[in-house]
């Protein structure tokens, strides 16, 4: 997998953000340089340089940051790599948090270090990748009694499932309208469906209903959380 690594000004952010995208991808490589040695807000040029090496499982590393002078860091840390480390590392501009899970969504669905990076980039975009529901002929729709409806973890969770099948797959929130492709958690999350929201889910392909009968025992298990007061 490639691997992330998170540079940010204060350690504090990225430590919530590692602990975030890591409900939703727990297999992704992933290390962090908050905060300049002594603690203070800042970057250190050692942190990047060890963070680097930790998520670097040989694949590529993509390096997020936070503020101007944090992407300088990163762009340090990277020059001073071995040549070989240095050739699968890249800097991506993108917003960091939706860029981390965009990133690790992509990491953990096995994108190359081109996928990866792309994914971060792009992940301020509101557009959905693919064409209308047409194809998608297979449908279910389900109510959410988890005490968070679709966060972080429920949304990995699909994310994580879906890739295993032959098919497309999308959830519609019921009352809005809004759409997203089941393969990508950062869009699930942005649906903004709390406990008691129902959902549709379509799916077309080879394995359409494999996938939804996957996601309706997820649903239906509460994605393993408590049970909702509704």
């Amino acid at each position: 997998m490639i691997g992330l690594v998170l540079v940010s000004h204060s350690a504090k952010l990225v430590e919530g953000l590692r602990d975030l995208v890591g409900q939703m991808e727990p297999d992704v490589p992933l290390a962090i340089a908050g905060g300049p040695d002594d603690g203070a807000l800042g970057t250190s040029l050692d942190l990047v340089t060890a963070a680097i090496e930790t998520a670097d499982g040989e694949h590529g590393v993509v390096i997020l940051y936070d503020l101007g002078s944090a992407e300088m860091t990163a762009d340090s840390a990277v020059e001073v790599l071995d040549d070989d480390v240095r050739s699968r590392c890249l800097v991506v501009d993108a917003p960091l948090v939706e860029g981390a899970i965009a990133a690790a969504a992509a990491s953990g669905g096995g994108g190359n270090l081109g996928v990866v990076a792309a994914a971060a980039a792009g992940a301020a975009s509101r557009e959905e990748p693919g064409g209308g529901d047409d194809d998608l002929n297979e449908g279910i729709e389900l109510r959410l009694t988890n005490v968070g409806g679709l966060h972080a973890r429920p949304a990995g969770k699909i994310a994580r499932a879906v890739r295993q099948f032959d098919a497309e797959v999308r959830i519609e929130h019921a009352e809005t309208g809004e759409k997203a492709n089941a393969s990508s958690t950062l869009r699930i999350v942005s649906l903004g469906a709390p406990a008691g929201t129902s959902i549709i889910v379509r799916a077309g392909g080879p394995d359409a209903e494999e996938a939804l009968a996957t996601i309706r025992d997820l649903v239906n298990d509460r994605f393993g959380e408590d049970p909702a007061d509704l």
